[in-house]
């Protein structure tokens, strides 16, 4: 069974990462969501929240799952036989980063890192921008799956 990991803090979901996780929903056999428990960053979402809502969200793909992780994520894959993590890359800045991650990671594990070039209409969107625009009052619906859309509407403006 071929399987990768696509991990993050998903806080909140964008369409960049449904398109992500749809892309490799095709060209694996399982694909994990990890959702990353980072104690030390805010989240909007709790993580509790973020698995629900990711487990909504992505229920058209019957071959996705979502997991939680904290710790480094080399240890997840092992620990659940995931030979591959798929990156989505936006930018070259992106590009820079995870591919630092990505040799690093190879070194400890040996847990092979694949990029997807994000799709143009996505190149933009981050989930840090998400929320700075709906604090903000400003429109995201374009840019979350509808769910999501209503979630954030009510954390933010409740």
């Amino acid at each position: 069974m071929r399987r990768v990991v696509c991990p993050g803090s998903f806080d909140p979901i964008t369409n960049g990462h449904l398109d992500i996780i749809g892309r490799a929903a095709r060209l694996y056999d399982e694909v994990v969501v990890a959702v990353l428990i980072n104690i030390e960053k805010s989240s909007l979402f709790t993580v509790e929240e973020r698995i629900d809502t990711l487990s909504t969200v992505t229920k058209q793909y019957e071959n996705v799952r979502v997991a939680k992780f904290h710790g480094l994520l080399v240890d997840f894959c092992k620990a659940n036989d995931i030979p591959a993590i798929v990156k989505g890359i936006r930018v070259v800045s992106d590009f820079d980063y995870e591919l630092q991650m990505a040799q690093l990671n190879f070194q400890l594990s040996g847990v092979e890192t694949l990029f997807m070039p994000t799709n143009p209409k996505y190149s933009f969107l981050s989930s840090s921008r998400v929320k700075e625009i709906a604090r903000y009052g400003g429109d995201v619906s374009g840019l979350v799956p509808d769910l999501v859309h209503k979630l954030l509407i009510e954390r933010l403006r409740g």
